[in-house]
């Protein structure tokens, strides 16, 4: 099986997975369908792999990739300034990761699913996370 192409990207403003959560359950996150999704002015250019392979989009939190969720489809949004807009439209279901450690950067990128992060071991998932900064300086020495 080839290892799917993610999307990871920074969750601006959100300081946990719980916050990200209270966002995507806002009406404002969500689609007509009311799955949440994220509209972004780039639209993938490899949205056949990201789609046929079952790709994610790698949240960002506070340095540290810390969640995903599954990617359904990529809507056509247009806004009222009339600009074509790509919305990545997502399961609601946040999954949990192991922490990894991201720079800062704008927009998103391409993760390839070889890269990415293993999901949290079953029964692992409900354990409150670590702060932060903890995480992070674990996973920098390869503890996480």
């Amino acid at each position: 099986m080839v290892a799917p192409l993610n999307i990871i990207k920074l969750s601006v403003g959100t300081q946990s997975v719980e916050d990200l959560a209270i966002w995507h359950a806002n009406p404002r996150a969500k689609g007509p369908d009311g799955h949440p999704r994220h509209v972004t002015r780039m639209w993938p250019r490899r949205e056949e792999d990201l789609l046929a392979g079952g790709g994610s989009v790698y949240w960002v939190i506070q340095g540290v990739i810390q969640c995903r969720q599954k990617i359904i489809r990529l809507d056509e949004v247009v806004g009222s300034d009339g600009i074509r807009r790509c919305a990545i439209v997502l399961e609601p279901e946040l999954i949990r990761t192991s922490p990894a450690l991201k720079r800062p950067f704008q927009g998103w990128r391409y993760l390839k699913g070889a890269d990415a992060p293993l999901d949290l071991a079953k029964g692992r998932e409900a354990e409150e996370a670590l702060p932060p900064g903890l995480s992070a300086a674990l996973s920098d020495i390869g503890v996480l």
